[in-house]
Order: C-alpha cells, then structure tokens, then sequence
C-alpha cells in the first residue's frame, strides 16, 4: 500500500511495483500527512524517530553490523563491542528503551527467531508487538543490551542476569531495568523489566481495594506482631501491594528489613538484602541473621518452602510483623498451601493476621469510553445479582490515540481478604477444607475476586472481558 498526493499521477504506482516486485495499492493522503510519516520514520535531513525509521536506517549497513556466529563458534569480542557501539545500534535500542517508557510498558521482549526478529511491549499485562527489526542485527542489539547492563557480552550460552540506570528528561528518578538474556535455538532472547520507582503507588486507597477490604489490610499492618501475606500469579502487583505497607511503615522509628530475589525498588530507610544462592544467602539464611538485627518489620520476598515458612512464621509469634507472597488461586487456599508444605495447622492459626489474595484488571480508557450493551442472561451467569440487572450498566472502550487504540489504560488491583477471627482459626485447627474455610469467610462478609471484579465492572472501570480473564466462579 502506497499513500499518494496526487491520484493523476499513475506512473508512481508502476515506478514502485517495478522496484519492490509487489503488486500495490494506492490510498489517498495530503502531501503534509505524507511528509510528515517520512520524517517520522525516516528523517529526512533529521534522525528517524521511531524503531522503525532506525531499523530502516540502519540496513544499508547490515554488512558492517551482522556477527554470525555458531554457539560452538569462537565468538570475537572486539567485533562484538565494535558492532554494539556502532552509532545506528546505539540510538535504535535507545529507541525501543524511550518508546517503552513513553508508552507505559512493564517489559521489553527482544525476540529473535529463524527468519525475522521481533520486539514486543508488555503493556497493562499483555504483550503487543510494537516492530520487527533486521534479523541480521540481532547481535549487535543483544551485545548493546549487555554492556548497557553490565554483562559478559562474550557469553551466549548461558542465562544472565543484569541491571540497568537510566535517567529520562522530565523525570526525577532515575528509571530502573532488570535485563535477563536467555540463549534460545536462533540467538538470545531478552527481555527488560521496567522499574519505575515513580510508579509504585503509595497511596493505599488508590491500590483498588474495596473500603471494607482496605480496613482489613490497615488493621494488619498496624500489628505489632503477626503474619500477613499477599498471594496471587505472577504480575499479579503483589509487589506493589506488599510495597505500598512498607512505606507506610517505614518511619525512623521502625526497623525495617526486606529480602528478595532481587530487590526490584531501591527505598530509603529500608534495609534491603538479595539473595544469592550461589554463596548460601537464602531466604531462609537471611531471615536467620534478621533475628539477630533487632527488626520490627520483616519482609520476605517470597515464601518457598517449609524452612522459610517456619522461620517466617515462629518469628511473627516471636514479636515481629513478617509480610510476604505465595503463590496462591485465591486467600482460602493458601492456607492449604501451607498445610501442604509441612507447617503445623496451629501455626498457621495462630501466626496469620490476614490473607490477600489479589489480581490485576485493566481499566477502561475514559477518553474512548462506551457504554455496550449486555443482555441480563450473560450478567446473571457472571455472577451478577438479580435485584441488581434493571440498572447495571457495562461499557468498554472503542479505542484511541490516547489508549494506542487498545481501549485499555492502566490497570487497578481486585482483592479477595481472608482475615483470621476465632471461626477461621477453628476451622484450620480441626482440619476443615479448602471449601469450608471459603464457606466460613463468606458468611463472615469476605469478598471474593469475582465479587470485587464485578464492583469494578458496575462502576465502570473495568469489562466482562477483563472480569473472565481474571476471575472464576467458586460453586
């Protein structure tokens, strides 16, 4: 498809087809419009702007720039350097970097595969392909990537792992990117982790919990001592969760210490520790030497197996507010989780404050908002109840400029709190299911995750998509 200025002009039509060996299409566009996409991808005098305008600019070089190399092959680390400092690479993946940022991505997917290459953006939790750069240039991108973050560029057989700071104009803090490279059978795929420190939401009531739901949470953090867990999926914003409670806490009067695998935000006043396997550093090591450091509030990044589990929960009996993530369905099922990882029923009753479980859903885009209608039977079948079809309303957005056309934007968290009370504990003491605990925290006024998601979707915030994405129905 070629657009023209001029529809008379019908010899721009064969001039291309012999060129290009395609059969083409004409559509009309004004000669502004026209020289507007050329300098936007191409330049003109000026840079290309996009990736794909650098992508274009850069393949009149491919021969100086393509590295092949076999994995069993000799790699030439000078030739590397040389090709990932070259100017053209440097300012293409410079490109990707500040479009993902502009354009609100989680992660950088780098991708190649036999034939083309591909990078894709993880934006509000799904990934979407932004372009397709050169296949030839697939080393060059990789080795750029890995002296931006510090990593052996020689070394492509195995997995590593590696961290980048950049600053941006207009933002006060530096922006964070956790880079992990992985060998695949065409080359290595990368992929970078977006950190913006500026985007972890302090502020609890925006986080999307329920009035009801936020009280809970508050009144656990608030403990002197106690257990209190964030479950849910991957990229599910358990970090965020966790995180919001640890700024709240963390004042000069608190000893506060947190360990992860890794340590994603760097906070001020907070004592933060990685683990490193490799030298024995584990949770559960780290938990050990906390005791020892006089802490008020400990934060384990993740609880993986029966000897964190212990030490986390003995040390929430012992006058500490431990905080951490499983990775759970839903609040009820955690506790069989734990059950099943070896830890005695009485401690699992007597250390739990609360149990959060959580998704993310994606919000409607209020520029492009719409209302659509749903018949009364699908509303029914979702869950909604009866009293409620005659007024509820349902819309989804139609797409904009603001939105990259997607109808999406941002994402707020759904919650399912599971808080202890003296029925709940009796409960797991007698050895009660999955099932009966859920019957109990119901009737007791729990919210489920399909209940909280349906809140969202009547007040417009999110759609039945994102409700049947995130969510099941519990009979």
């Amino acid at each position: 498809v070629i657009a023209v200025a001029d529809p008379s002009n019908l010899f721009v039509t064969d001039d291309v087809k012999f060129l290009t060996g395609y059969n083409v299409e004409r559509v009309l566009a004004s000669y502004n419009q026209i020289k507007a996409a050329i300098d936007k991808y191409y330049g003109g005098e000026q840079k290309p702007q996009t990736q794909e305008g650098l992508a274009a600019s850069i393949s009149d070089t491919l021969d100086v720039l393509e590295i092949v190399t076999e994995d069993n092959q000799e790699v030439n680390v000078a030739d590397l350097e040389k090709s990932a400092s070259d100017a053209p690479i440097v300012k293409f993946v410079n490109a990707i970097i500040t479009d993902a940022i502009n354009k609100g991505a989680s992660d950088i997917h780098i991708e190649p595969y036999e034939r083309f290459m591909r990078i894709r953006y993880r934006i509000d939790g799904v990934l979407y392909e932004v372009s397709r750069p050169p296949l030839a240039i697939k080393e060059a991108i990789a080795s750029r990537v890995k002296i931006m973050a510090r990593m052996n560029i020689s070394e492509r057989r195995l997995p590593q792992d590696g961290r980048i700071r950049m600053t941006f104009p207009g933002d006060e803090e530096p922006i964070d990117f956790r880079v992990s490279t992985l060998p695949s059978i065409f080359g290595e795929r990368i992929v970078l982790r977006i950190l913006r420190k500026a985007g972890l939401q302090q502020d609890m009531t925006k986080l999307g919990f329920e009035p009801r739901q936020l009280e809970d949470y508050k009144w656990a953090i608030s403990q002197p001592y106690g257990m209190v867990l964030v479950t849910g999926p991957t990229g599910s914003g358990k970090t965020t969760t966790l995180y919001s409670a640890l700024m709240e806490l963390n004042t000069d009067d608190v000893n506060l210490s947190t360990v992860e695998e890794p340590v994603e935000y760097n906070i001020k006043g907070m004592n933060q520790v990685q683990v490193r396997s490799e030298v024995g550093l584990t949770f559960a090591a780290a938990l050990r030497s906390f005791l020892r450091q006089d802490p008020d509030v400990i934060m384990v990044g993740e609880i993986r197996d029966l000897e964190t589990a212990e030490i986390a929960i003995k040390s929430a009996l012992t006058g500490h507010l431990v905080l951490s993530t499983l990775h759970t369905n839903d609040a009820p099922s955690t506790v069989t989780r734990l059950l099943n990882m070896g830890v005695e029923p009485f401690l699992v009753a007597s250390a739990v404050l609360v149990i959060v479980s959580q998704r993310l859903v994606r919000k409607i885009c209020q520029n492009c908002k719409e209302e659509v209608q749903v018949s009364p039977e699908v509303l029914e079948g979702l869950g909604v109840k009866k009293e409620l079809l005659p007024t509820f309303k349902v819309y989804k957005g139609k797409g904009c400029e603001q939105c990259n056309n997607i109808g999406y934007k941002g994402r707020i968290g759904i919650y399912e709190n599971l808080r202890f009370n003296r029925e709940v504990r009796e409960a797991i003491l007698r050895g009660d299911s999955t099932a009966e605990i859920r019957r109990i925290a119901i009737k007791n006024g729990m919210i489920t995750l399909r209940e909280a998601a349906l809140k969202k979707l009547q007040d417009g915030v999110t759609t039945i998509d994102e409700v049947i994405r995130t969510t099941a129905v519990i009979r």
